[in-house]
């Protein structure tokens, strides 16, 4: 007897597939670090409060991946980048991701609600809301939806932080700056990257409007460089160690650095060295956080 395609893994992979599963382990360790920072706030650690609070962020960042992929299925077929894509592809039609995504964020914002509290629910419904809203539409209207991005894109750590200790202060805000900044040397990387491919789908990003990317350049190497002082916040703020302040100065130069040799030789593989400069520098900035915080 043949599997029905519903319960063939096939299907259920392309359903996994259409969450974007990468990007959401990134928005995991973000909110997973907010969590941490925030736990000697409570005095105690549970376990309980952290499971619902990821599981609840993975339900929400999976239902905006779906859901974006739906808004964005006739840009995705234009770009060989995301062409395969599920919705574009053919295999999962676009009303059945408009549902699954639908169906993953209502469940993920209960999930947070009843799993940690009110406030986190609703920090993470504004991040998706404001993806999905605001700077989804905005791409194909402005090179400036990378800024407006980079508000949702930011707010992980609060969740997290929310989650824990149900407030935010500046101990929260210090987390939610470092991962504004470190935003845009990232997806401008990408955006240079790809840049052939965003002019096919329409997409305004900075590299499209501006071919020569020596804005492109310019942007990366300041907020590289803004990203090393603001880093170090945490040790203002007793957050942390001095472990912490020497390895951040360390991972921040080498961030800076690789944004320096893409000003100076304006090239993909340039820009494709800051991509991974950027990959490498927020896990190890995390793991100093961890290691080195202190929260208690």
């Amino acid at each position: 007897m043949a599997t029905p395609k519903f319960m063939s893994g096939r299907f259920l992979g392309e359903y996994l597939e259409l969450t974007k599963p990468r990007i959401t382990c990134f928005i995991l360790m973000s909110a997973a670090i907010g969590f941490l920072c925030a736990e000697h706030l409570v005095g105690s650690f549970s376990w309980l409060v952290l499971f619902n609070t990821l599981l609840g962020t993975a339900l929400l960042a999976s239902g905006t991946a779906a859901l974006n992929q739906w808004y964005e299925r006739l840009a995705d077929a234009k770009m060989p980048r995301t062409r395969n894509r599920p919705i574009p592809s053919g295999r999962i039609t676009p009303q059945h991701a408009l549902e699954f995504g639908v169906v993953l964020s209502i469940v993920g914002f209960l999930e947070l609600w009843w799993g940690a509290n009110l406030l986190t629910a609703l920090l993470g419904a504004f991040t998706e809301l404001s993806y999905l809203f605001l700077y989804t539409p905005l791409k194909q209207r402005s090179p400036h939806s990378t800024t407006i991005g980079a508000i949702p894109g930011a707010m992980p750590p609060l969740i997290g932080y929310a989650a824990a200790s149900g407030l935010l202060n500046w101990e929260a805000g210090v987390l939610y700056a470092i991962l504004f900044l470190w935003q845009f040397p990232h997806f401008y990387a990408i955006a240079w990257m790809y840049r052939d491919d965003y002019a096919k789908a329409g997409i305004l990003m900075l590299p499209v409007v501006e071919p020569s990317n020596e804005s492109t350049a310019r942007r990366i190497v300041w907020f590289s460089l803004v990203l090393i002082p603001i880093s170090l916040l945490p040790k203002y703020f007793d957050m942390v160690g001095y472990y912490y302040v020497c390895g951040a100065v360390v991972v921040g130069l080498y961030f800076l650095y690789a944004g320096l040799r893409a000003s100076f030789d304006r090239t993909v593989p340039r820009a494709r060295q800051v991509l991974l400069a950027s990959v490498v520098y927020l896990p190890v900035l995390y793991g100093l956080l961890v290691f080195d915080g202190n929260r208690y």
